[in-house]
């Protein structure tokens, strides 16, 4: 890819046959992968008024010879014409397959949890297990080895002692970073019910996948550690152990109360490593409302970021109207969807790049 990059400063990149045999002679290696290359250099240059959603593996593969064959307009326009006999003798290459329809996977990563059968939570399920987690790591104050702007001078010394005291090099320190702690705090609610099996799926599916420490609570009218039960790495089997484990399931909400127990019996025990904490509720709360802003206030000060993750937000309509909501705004850093597997991602994405101090909404 790094031969294209330089080669792009030899040939004239607006004339798109240049573009076309540059990256064709660099990228390419061997004789079957030509047609495929041809392929998908004209799909990637379509105007974008006319892009089409394209599977990878329906791209290009070979076809029976009972099977239709579907062709792309744009490769029929660049084709060279040929006879019939041509055309016929090419029956049993390699084609392309395209359809205008998005595939099922991406009509799963817009789908609101809420609104899928068992066979889609399922299939979900399984696109889940295959998300890359990563939380951004503190900066803490002690140093190492490294290429930074700090010199070394106790390692520049004694670098110095093999050549007589001469320094010919220095020895640079940088900063040490170390993984921030996680913590999940879930609302399983009787509001909440349409989304917290999946839900349950993503913070297993989570705490699996980050070499960090993670905590996660659930809470309806009291607060439930569940941290213990995921650690088991039967999904099923953690699952069912917290469904022992909750007493409150699908009850009412108390997300002040819950809050208050979280930071007064739990705070200090897993909030000690600049920690990132996640909300999961849809703001539905019967509590003290006054409760609720004080108890949010005080998990603000003491967490890195504080993030609200609500289903009904992936609605167009939706406005945080509701008591709970209104009342834990003014604390929250980013205040995000997770209604559906795109929301996931794009959490994901936000988790890898908390270091920008700016407020989010």
């Amino acid at each position: 890819m790094m031969d294209l990059v330089s080669a792009l400063d030899h040939i004239e990149i607006g004339r798109k046959s240049d573009f076309f045999y540059s990256a064709r002679a660099l990228l390419v290696h061997e004789r079957e992968d030509l047609l495929l290359f041809d392929e998908a250099f004209e799909l990637f240059w379509r105007k974008p008024a006319e892009s089409w959603e394209v599977e990878w593996q329906g791209l290009t593969r070979r076809r029976r010879p009972s099977e239709p064959v579907v062709t792309h307009p744009a490769l029929k326009e660049a084709a060279p014409q040929t006879n019939d006999s041509a055309s016929t003798s090419t029956e049993s290459m390699t084609v392309v397959e395209v359809t205008r329809t998005y595939s099922n996977r991406e009509i799963l990563r817009h789908k609101n949890f809420a609104e899928m059968n068992t066979e889609e939570s399922e299939a979900v399920k399984q696109m889940m297990a295959h998300l890359l987690w990563k939380v951004s790591e503190r900066r803490t104050r002690r140093k190492r080895p490294g290429k930074g702007h700090l010199i070394d001078l106790r390692r520049t010394l004694r670098r110095s002692l093999r050549s007589e005291g001469e320094i010919f090099r220095w020895s640079y320190r940088e900063p040490k970073f170390k993984p921030r702690s996680l913590v999940v705090i879930a609302d399983i609610s009787g509001s909440m019910e349409r989304y917290t099996r999946l839900l349950l799926h993503f913070i297993y599916g989570m705490k699996a996948a980050l070499n960090q420490p993670v905590e996660a609570f659930v809470f309806s009218t009291r607060l439930t550690r569940i941290t213990r039960p995921l650690q088991i790495r039967d999904l099923d089997l953690a699952l069912k152990n917290v469904g022992q484990l909750v007493n409150d399931w699908a009850g009412g909400t108390r997300i002040g109360e819950s809050l208050k127990t979280f930071n007064f019996e739990w705070g200090r025990r897993v909030l000690g490593r600049a920690a990132v904490v996640l909300i999961i509720s849809d703001g539905w709360d019967r509590g003290d409302v006054e409760l609720l802003k004080q108890e949010m206030s005080r998990l603000k000060r003491n967490c890195y970021r504080l993030i609200w993750l609500n289903p009904l937000l992936g609605a167009p309509d939706y406005e945080p109207l509701t008591r709970g909501i209104q009342a834990a705004l003014p604390h929250i850093d980013h205040f995000l969807p997770v209604h559906n597997l795109a929301s996931l991602e794009d959490l994901a994405n936000r988790l890898a790049g908390l270091d920008t101090p700016s407020r989010r909404f």
